[in-house]
């Protein structure tokens, strides 16, 4: 006997590939080896399926079944009371499917097996390949099962072949309104959305030896019924353990789905205030944001998940040992052909010790190869049996750092567990891993989680920057370290928005690397050991950051980081905020993939800003000011929760805490920005303003200063002169220009201002102003002022101090004078100099300076133009000088 089976609960994908599967084996019998989803139920009392002659399995004989043909399933955990004859000596099995493998996949003499979006799909293009005509009823319960399964052709994961046969089954009578009135649960477009997002991050975690998925998305409004889209992410990937977490709003909505006795959701999401059945649950949490969350969920796993593996599963035998009589030479030896880093010590057949690589190397750095390992060995030890939990396992290498764990049975070695043992099996034995990119756990078992960008790089940057990513890499492979382009370039690349600034971080060292190179190309470098840094500066003056990858840790809040290598997750983790952990690949092997380990994609689309955790601005306070200026700057907006954080970390005077000089560098970035009005504006809201000085503020007078003092460094950029002004300053000034002679010293102070600076913003700018009031008096008494005037008004200020005050001035006729000034005046000087005056008979000394203005002021005002003239005037008054003929 035929039968056509499928998965228990079953759904529309189900009965369309039974169906069509019917037509291929027209004597088979169709049956349900489960209960069906509520919608497929509907479906059932309305239709006239009937006529098919469907069964129950107990209606059955499965002695009698010789051939079973299962549709839209490969699982023998899924198939009921089939699973009961699939190792049956004789039984044919024919498989039709579209999901993914997993560890209890039964194998078929016939399979058809394909990544679409349904396995109707795959029918229907068998009734293609042969001719196959379906009737109107079946075209429509295959088109129901098509567009169940892809989300009516929305769901990321649906291909052209489904569309394909989407469109043979409509040509074919499919009937769109049956279809449409019986997918009750049609998705909302926000609610496929939020599916796509999850498809997208669902990714594998092997947890004590139990694979669990967990998928996260983001939305800044309420999409409803999410446990909906959990069931429908848990039947599209086949998983049996799914956990979401999506952020709506300021909360984050968790949702657990089981199918192992082994997780129990409901305990799990009980520590994250929710809770439900082992099966279903979940929990709604606030405050905390989507990342620091994702770390908190996947701790919580360890705990848990309740493991099926022991330590007989795991050991490695047979155990190579050493004599408790051998010496430090011959352990040496043992473990350097064996590449051991811990052996067990035997006294005859008795376990007395642990001998680690750590102290052999230390003893033979020290010439006592001929020393006995007992005098050294490790005698205080845990040991387990063949049943020990893997949770023992793990203290006993983790918490008490044992290299390896003895097995013994009755007293007597029989194994040992060794730290690669515990993480071949915790990470899980996957095959097809890449080697070159840190892994993560996604659709189909363990993968890179990656985003190929090698066109985007190739058509957003030039040449010469692609083949110094190049040469870059290939000199990473030769050192056989991983290399990666991180930060604001990432970042500015995906937004397409130029930014050349090239900084890469190095698994390994990365002076070694910056040395390796300058060795190999005609470049120099300038290294910072304490950070493991180094700059590469080509002969052209085009500058590359050199980075090792490390993690920091903060001593107290505020204080500067200390540093520890780590790897390319961990140096991301230390950044500041999601958009800038991204990352790319620069070896050969993976060039031009990205890494995305903390959603900075999701932020870079939904245009937030975002911190990694809620310590990250206790930790730095000069993030209050960065997230400012990549808001501004890049027309995003700042989270909820990171501005909770904001207005939290202002409360408590942390930025008090920072040196002036670290908010300085930020200040002076913020005021270099195009966006700088925003961003002071923002700066204001956050109270961020008040630890500059208590008494400054940015209102609309400052604001149309500012705009004033844009115009006026416009109109100077349009005279072409190639000066170089520093446009921070000039923003400087308007920000600070109403403080009092106290507050500019506590700035001063406080910031850390180098002398020139203090020089202008205590000196020049008070004198500035008394030099606009001169030329406002005049401008009030109608009268013109010649040329010197409006020189010594202005001269000695300045670039950056002049614009300023023709942004300060409201008169007309003033900004005027000023712009004679510095277009005509301010270069204006004499043509002789001290020397000549001596050639003219003058004696030295302080009064040739009074010669030098006298013939300054006749140029400016147009009396004298030329060396001859000047000659001539200085022998008019003086007459008494001795003339040297």
């Amino acid at each position: 006997m035929d039968v056509i089976a499928t998965h228990v609960n079953a759904d529309f994908d189900c009965l369309g590939s039974m169906i069509a599967a019917r037509r291929l084996y027209p004597d088979a019998v169709l049956v349900f080896p489960g209960g069906q989803e509520r919608g497929l139920r509907d479906f059932l009392l309305q239709s006239t399926l009937y006529a098919y002659g469907v069964k129950r399995v107990r209606d059955i004989d499965l002695d009698q079944v010789t051939r079973l043909i299962l549709v839209d399933v490969r699982s023998s955990a899924r198939i009921g009371q089939f699973a009961e004859i699939v190792g049956r000596p004789g039984l044919e099995i024919h498989i039709y499917d579209h999901h993914p493998a997993d560890e209890k996949t039964i194998s078929g003499q016939l399979e058809h097996i394909e990544t679409v979006g349904a396995t109707t799909t795959i029918l229907a293009h068998l009734f293609i390949e042969r001719g196959i005509i379906p009737t109107p009823d079946e075209a429509t319960m295959m088109m129901l099962g098509l567009y169940e399964d892809t989300g009516h052709l929305l769901f990321s994961g649906t291909t052209p072949r489904d569309y394909l046969a989407a469109a043979f089954l409509l040509e074919h009578g499919a009937n769109l309104n049956t279809v449409a009135d019986f997918l009750v649960r049609e998705m909302t477009p926000e609610q496929v959305e939020l599916l796509n997002e999850l498809l997208k991050s669902c990714h594998k975690k092997v947890i004590n030896g139990v694979e669990v998925a967990i998928a996260y998305a983001s939305s800044d409004y309420y999409v409803g019924d999410i446990s909906s889209l959990a069931h429908k992410l848990k039947d599209i990937e086949n998983l049996n353990v799914l956990i979401i977490a999506v952020r709506m709003e300021d909360r984050i909505f968790l949702v657990g789905r089981s199918r192992l006795p082994e997780v129990h959701v409901g305990e799990l999401l009980q520590e994250f205030g929710g809770g439900g059945h082992a099966f279903a649950a979940s929990a709604t949490v606030r405050d905390i944001p989507l990342v620091q969350l994702l770390d908190q969920l996947e701790e919580s796993l360890q705990g848990a998940v309740r493991s099926r593996c022991e330590a007989r599963h795991l050991m490695s035998v047979p155990v190579k040992t050493l004599p408790v009589s051998a010496t430090i030479g011959e352990a040496r030896e043992l473990m350097t052909r064996f590449s051991f880093n811990a052996v067990p010590v035997l006294d005859g057949q008795s376990l007395v010790g642990i001998i680690t690589r750590q102290i052999v190397e230390k003893a033979a750095h020290h010439k006592l190869q001929r020393m006995v390992i007992s005098e050294v060995m490790s005698t205080d030890f845990d040991a387990v049996g063949p049943e020990t939990p893997l949770a023992d396992l793990q203290r006993g290498i983790i918490e008490h750092n044992q290299r390896c764990i003895p097995v013994l049975k009755d007293g007597q070695l029989v194994g040992i567990v060794t730290r690669t043992d515990l993480l071949r099996y915790l990470i899980g034995d996957r095959q097809e891993a890449d080697e070159n990119l840190p892994l993560e756990a996604g659709r189909g078992g363990l993968r890179v989680k990656r985003k190929n960008l090698v066109r985007l790089i190739n058509a957003q940057l030039p040449q010469s920057i692609r083949a110094l990513l190049r040469q870059l890499g290939e000199i990473a492979d030769r050192q056989g370290v991983k290399l990666y382009l991180v930060g604001g370039f990432v970042r500015d690349l995906l937004l397409r928005q130029k930014n050349l600034d090239i900084d890469v971080v190095v698994e390994g060292d990365g002076i070694v690397f910056a040395e390796a190179f300058a060795a190999a190309t005609e470049c120099r470098i300038r290294t910072h050991e304490k950070f493991s840094t180094a700059v590469i500066i080509l002969p052209d003056g085009f500058k590359i950051d050199v980075a090792s990858a490390r993690l920091e840790y903060y001593a107290s809040p505020a204080a500067l980081p200390q540093v520890e290598h780590a790897s390319i997750r961990h140096d991301l983790y230390r950044r500041d905020f999601t958009i800038n952990t991204l990352c790319i690949s620069l070896n050969q092997s993976s060039y031009g993939q990205l890494l995305d380990f903390f959603g900075g994609q999701r932020d870079l689309k939904d245009k937030s800003v975002r911190v990694l955790h809620n310590l990250s601005l206790i930790e730095d306070p000069t993030r209050l000011f960065r997230a400012v200026r990549f808001e501004q700057r890049l027309g995003f907006r700042i989270g909820r929760q990171t501005e909770r954080l904001m207005r939290s970390a202002v409360r408590m005077k942390l930025v008090k805490k920072v040196g002036g000089t670290r908010i300085l560098n930020e200040l002076r970035q913020i005021l270099d920005e195009s966006q700088v009005i925003s961003a002071l504006r923002r700066l204001e809201q956050f109270d961020l303003l008040k630890f500059i000085d208590p008494h400054l503020h940015f209102d609309q007078k400052s604001a149309q200063l500012i705009v004033a003092a844009e115009k006026a460094s416009s109109w100077f950029d349009l005279l072409y002169t190639g000066e170089d002004y520093h446009r921070w300053l000039l923003n400087l000034f308007c920000l600070l220009s109403r403080l009092s002679h106290k507050g500019l010293l506590r700035v001063c102070r406080w910031l850390d201002l180098q002398p020139k600076y203090r020089e202008l913003l205590l000196t020049q700018l008070p004198n500035g102003k008394r030099a606009l009031e001169a030329a406002h008096g005049c401008a009030r008494s109608g009268r013109i002022p010649q040329n010197s005037e409006i020189y010594h008004w202005f001269s000695g200020f300045s670039l950056e101090m002049v614009l300023f005050l023709m942004a300060w001035t409201e008169d007309d006729q003033v900004r005027k004078w000023i712009s004679q000034y510095v277009t005509k005046l301010r270069k204006v000087r004499a043509i002789i100099d001290g020397k000549g005056l001596i050639e003219l008979g003058l004696q030295p000394g302080p009064h040739f300076h009074q010669v030098f203005l006298m013939l300054l002021d006749a140029h400016l005002n147009g009396q004298i133009c030329s060396l001859a003239e000047e000659k001539a005037l200085v022998r008019n008054r003086y007459p008494v000088a001795e003339i040297k003929p």
